[in-house]
């Protein structure tokens, strides 16, 4: 008899977490299970690749409104909805003024305190065997999904960010179990909530490497020239991700200009989107890297772009587990990364990427000496197109949570 799924998510753009739980569905054996898919709201370039066998449920309007812009919100007469996002607005203002928090993460938890009851219950005649929610907040499935067991999954580095704890709590309390993606994110959510350490259960990212190298021959070389030109002795580094504090890329112009004034010749690409956008380009003119650090943007398949490039670079603040990273050495890319606090659990410094120190001038540095060493990005490479780097496997531990 097959066991009733259900996984909630907020959308499908394109980002780490989404991309795992696209590889996680497609790996599930269908034989042995049923599963829905609720997404907040039906956008995303990555909704096009749910599984077939996937059952996507109806988007609920209530729900697409909570990361919608107030304006469009009660252009559409959902004035609740608005009233009880501005009232956590307030909240939050009032929580950083007394706790000064170094980020704007808690803001969520107001959120959802002030937003869930106004939300239908999900599917209420069905109760599922196991309800997955897959991004924070959590409150949805935990009040609006009847299920026999429920798992929320972690994808952050809790050192690195501020949440309100009291808020929290009570949240993940609910939880029949907790779903990490590394040990040094598992050890980084136990310091904030040392009391869940019983309900914790590590899972990586899954990822298919038939699938990554697959959609890396969809868009020819040729294409890809014509954005990435090749260049004699220039080296093309590139990073994936969203311009946001913790993909670090507002410092990329900085790194990128000591590289070239220690007399070595690089061009950095970057693709993404997101609200740091205007910041990036400031800093790109103020570095005078115009030539040198380049936007390409949103793509919907990056993967091309990856096999196109001499070097992978994941200049960020902080990461829970960088899906890019282990797509990159699925492609058999000389990776580098900085040395945020998960770095290590997720490269083997000098086998199957570099480590390098988080500040510009550090960073610059190990880049370079990188850069200078084919012998050393030949190793790197052959390491990684070596080794299996697929994990569909693990799937099997979702079983456990059952």
């Amino acid at each position: 008899m097959k066991s009733h799924l259900l996984f909630a998510i907020h959308y499908l753009e394109l980002g780490g977490a989404e991309r795992s739980l696209i590889g996680l569905l497609g790996a599930l054996d269908f034989s042995r299970v049923d599963v829905d898919l609720f997404v907040y709201n039906h956008r995303g370039e990555l909704m096009k690749m749910i599984p077939p066998q996937v059952h996507i449920l109806p988007e609920i309007p209530e729900y697409a409104q909570i990361e919608r812009p107030l304006k469009e919100v009660l252009g559409d007469g959902y004035w609740r909805i608005v009233l009880a996002r501005l009232r956590a607005k307030w909240q939050f203002a009032r929580y950083a003024k007394r706790e000064h928090p170094k980020d704007g993460s808690a803001i969520f938890s107001y959120v959802m305190k002030n937003l869930v009851s106004l939300l239908p219950p999900i599917l209420p005649q069905k109760e599922y065997d196991l309800a997955v929610s897959f991004l924070t907040p959590h409150n949805i499935v935990m009040e609006r999904v009847r299920a026999k067991k429920k798992a929320a999954w972690i994808h952050t580095d809790y050192s690195q960010i501020d949440v309100n704890q009291a808020l929290e709590l009570p949240v993940w309390t609910g939880y029949d179990k907790i779903v990490s993606i590394s040990p040094d994110v598992t050890r980084a959510f136990l310091k904030v909530f040392p009391l869940l350490e019983h309900k914790i259960v590590e899972i990586p990212n899954v990822l298919s490497p038939k699938l990554v190298r697959e959609r890396s021959e969809i868009i020819s070389s040729e294409e890809i020239e014509k954005e990435m030109p090749r260049e004699q002795g220039v080296v093309n580094l590139l990073s994936v991700g969203r311009f946001s504090a913790a993909k670090n890329y507002d410092n990329v112009p900085d790194i990128c200009r000591r590289i070239l004034n220690d007399g070595f010749s690089v061009r950095w690409y970057i693709i993404g989107y997101g609200g740091d956008e205007s910041l990036i380009r400031r800093k790109i003119q103020e570095a005078g890297m115009e030539d040198h650090v380049i936007l390409l943007g949103k793509k919907e398949n990056p993967y091309p772009y990856m096999r196109a490039c001499d070097i992978y670079v994941q200049p960020s603040r902080y990461e829970g587990n960088a899906v890019t990273v282990r797509e990159a050495q699925i492609l058999g890319k000389p990776v580098v990364i900085t040395n945020y606090p998960t770095a290590h659990s997720q490269v083997r410094d000098r086998k199957d990427g570099v480590i390098v120190p988080l500040d510009n001038e550090g960073c610059a540095k190990g880049i370079a000496v990188l850069v200078s060493d084919r012998e050393k990005q030949s190793y790197l490479s052959a390491f990684c197109l070596a080794h299996d780097y697929g994990n569909e496997a693990k799937t099997e531990q979702l079983f456990s949570l059952l």
